[in-house]
């Protein structure tokens, strides 16, 4: 069992280790846009495996059938449905979990910033550089 929820507790979720599916980071734009980051890391679970705990997401129609919820409170996202893109699928935003795994893959490369494909050349700090 894994459990996660938003930044300021509002909402909890569970889901089901046995009914995940596949775990992967996605560059599309779509996802770029609702996040506000390069890409967004999504856990796959069927939607019976998914379940709130505490409070109520709102939810986006992001376009067509995409319908995004997310925290109303502190604004984070928090999972996906499609039905006719991904029937019986709930894409949980997987950074949300309070143990979250690594993804497995990555998607939507055709669709992934430059610098993206890069970052092992960026310098790295443990915390924030300062001045």
């Amino acid at each position: 069992m894994q459990e996660g929820g938003c930044q300021c507790g509002a909402v909890r979720y569970r889901i089901d280790d046995d009914k995940m599916l596949y775990h992967a980071l996605c560059h599309c734009a779509d996802c770029r846009a609702s996040s506000g980051a390069p890409a967004t890391a999504w856990l796959a679970v069927q939607d019976d495996a998914f379940v709130i705990t505490r409070g109520e997401a709102t939810a986006f129609n992001s376009s067509g059938q995409s319908v995004r919820h997310f925290c109303a409170r502190c604004g984070t996202g928090l999972y996906f449905v499609n039905p006719e893109m991904l029937p019986g699928i709930v894409d949980v935003q997987s950074a949300t979990l309070d143990d979250p795994p690594a993804p497995t893959a990555q998607i939507q490369v055709a669709e992934r910033l430059e610098y993206m494909a890069h970052l092992s050349d960026l310098p790295e700090f443990d915390r924030y550089p300062g001045p």
